[in-house]
């Protein structure tokens, strides 16, 4: 009988391991040398094309696949390693985090259960981020996608601990109660999609106003629960937002929380960037209450810039956690020694049985730069915020639309004539495709009570005022071109 070559190894380790030391110096030339590249550039219908090949059936040289890579899909990511990347709350990544995703890719290890070091880093991890927020040495944590997932998670266990874990098994059919939950205004559409998928649906969702400092009315969160109780609703979660998606603003989390203890509602927090800035002690004093939280979702991937993707949930009720997730099985059974043993397992915490070693790079990241590096740098963006509101200030064709929370700025130009806010947004918008196409600068877009807003999320730890300064003189420069042409 033949022996076929099944395995996936090289004949030639050496031929590998150099090829290899090209793609990893190719990707470390792209982040040392990333400000002389464009943020973004349009995708040319070519490129596009090299992408509607068919599955292939035989294999090509590695050498050969790199360069595609090179070719066709580095110079076309959406661009938030730039500096100059300023649209949506994107972490910059670093190279720390980089090398540390090569090792972990390296190891292969599937965090979903067994005893293996791995998941003790994983454990430390929420040990780190328990002592950082003031929650107990019990506390569970379970990295995730991303906050969406942490507070669909969130959002899971909040409603085990109010109609009991025999939902789990029931359904919520079986249940009289009509469960409602409150969150601002102002907070991450994915709040309402946790709410569906938790098969509350999304009108259970109480959206509360905002105050004139994008934060949510507390008084009006009262209100709204006394009236969903005299109408028979069942009140059980609330949501503080600790960095909202469009002005960065941060809730009275003392205050929710005060609201949320008398009323006996879980409280959790969705910080998805904003609670990392408990390192920075000017930052920490504005989230004042996120220690008392039930639960708090964030994403390291965010300011702490550690690579794609890394969200996590910290849970303050470990048990109540682990009885919303636990399944046995099998297949899971648990043993006090060996290979299945070292339970729980972070497949007790979560929906998912195969979990990648997210934990690593974040476990690199704290350890080689340190929180307090860390910190500085994420109140650095929060300086460079403030940098960018006095240069708009200063600027009789531009306008600031929303305070300056943390790092995220919204303004506007304004032409001459003062047109009405529907040619102004027209014109803004119109700048900030112009912005994005000309790859200096990519901010994004939001309403500002109704009227449209360049939005500038300063999140990036490679950007510094020559950014800010490229980004305001483009704006005035498209801006007063636009107007000279009649484009709008």
């Amino acid at each position: 009988m033949t022996v076929k070559k099944t395995s996936l190894d090289p004949d030639n380790w050496e031929a590998l391991r150099a090829q290899g030391h090209r793609m990893l110096d190719d990707i470390l030339d792209y982040a040392e040398h990333i400000r002389e590249r464009p943020v973004w550039q349009v995708i040319p219908e070519e490129v596009r094309a090299q992408f509607q090949t068919k599955l292939p059936g035989a294999g090509s040289e590695l050498s050969d696949v790199h360069q595609q890579f090179m070719d066709n899909v580095l110079p076309y990511t959406v661009g938030n390693s730039h500096p100059g990347f300023m649209g949506w709350v994107h972490g910059g990544g670093n190279p720390v985090g980089t090398l540390a995703e090569m090792l972990a890719a390296g190891l292969n290890s599937n965090l979903g259960g067994r005893d293996q070091i791995p998941i003790e880093v994983e454990r430390q991890v929420t040990r780190w981020v328990s002592n950082l927020f003031d929650f107990p040495e019990t506390a569970s944590g379970l990295f995730v996608t991303g906050t969406s997932m942490a507070n669909f998670i969130a959002v899971l266990v909040a409603r085990a601990v109010t109609l009991g874990v025999e939902v789990r098994q029931q359904g919520l059919s079986a249940f009289p109660q009509k469960l409602v939950a409150y969150t601002s205004s102002g907070a991450h559409g994915c709040v309402a999609q946790a709410m569906d998928l938790a098969g509350l649906g999304r009108n259970a969702l109480r959206r509360i106003p905002m105050n004139s400092r994008f934060e949510m009315d507390v008084t009006a969160l009262k209100i709204a629960i006394q009236g969903d109780i005299a109408s028979g609703y069942t009140p059980f979660l609330v949501v503080g937002t600790a960095g909202s998606v469009d002005v960065g603003a941060i809730d009275d989390l003392n205050a929710i929380a005060d609201v949320a203890q008398s009323e006996r509602l879980w409280f959790h927090i969705d910080g998805a960037y904003g609670a990392l800035g408990k390192l920075s002690p000017t930052i920490a004093r504005r989230l004042a209450g996120i220690e008392r939280a039930d639960s708090i979702a964030f994403d390291f991937h965010k300011w702490l810039q550690v690579p794609y993707d890394a969200g996590f949930i910290l849970m303050k009720d470990s048990a109540a956690h682990a009885a919303t997730f636990t399944t046995p099985a099998s297949y899971l059974r648990r043993e006090s020694k060996g290979l299945a043993g070292g339970s729980p397992w972070p497949c007790d915490f979560g929906p998912d049985l195969s979990r990648g070693f997210r934990a690593l790079k974040t476990w690199f990241t704290l350890q080689v730069y340190g929180t307090d590096r860390l910190g500085e740098m994420i109140a650095h963006t929060c300086e460079l915020a403030q940098y960018l509101k006095t240069k708009i200030e200063a600027t009789p064709q531009l306008e600031l639309l929303a305070p300056v929370a943390l790092n995220i700025v919204c303004f506007r130009y304004l032409p001459a004539d003062q047109s009405d806010d529907h040619v102004i947004d027209a014109l803004n918008a119109n700048i900030a495709v112009k912005l994005q196409e000309s790859g200096i600068a990519a901010p994004s877009t939001t309403l500002i009570h109704q009227q449209l807003s360049i939005r500038a999320a300063i999140v990036n730890h490679r950007t510094t005022v020559v950014e800010i300064d490229a980004l305001i003189n483009a704006t005035i420069t498209f801006g007063d071109q636009i107007q000279k042409s009649g484009e709008n």
